[in-house]
């Protein structure tokens, strides 16, 4: 029986540690692909980077885009030593 592969969101933007510009680029991407909708999720540290890769395809590259919700979050962790950690997370869906 072949191995089943968990489903990837197409209109989905993970933001690590890249810069900024190459998430917007995937964002724009995703519009012009025909998304109606992109969500940008991020956790910890990357949650700056987050709103700056939103506020840019905004203002720079796609001013009929809005930001139609903020989500927040904390999710629990376990470290390779069994403790646990709180990270925030964020999604923002973008929408034209």
């Amino acid at each position: 029986m072949p191995e089943e592969k968990p489903k990837v969101e197409d209109n989905v933007v993970y933001i690590g540690r890249k810069p900024s510009m190459a998430y917007v680029l995937a964002v724009i991407t995703q519009f012009t692909n025909g998304a109606p909708d992109v969500l940008i999720k991020a956790r910890g540290k990357a949650i700056s980077r987050a709103v700056d890769v939103a506020e840019i395809v905004r203002r720079r590259f796609l001013q009929d885009v809005k930001i139609k919700s903020v989500d927040i979050a904390t999710e629990e962790r376990e470290l390779e030593d069994k403790t646990k950690l709180n990270v925030s997370t964020m999604t923002l869906v973008l929408g034209k």
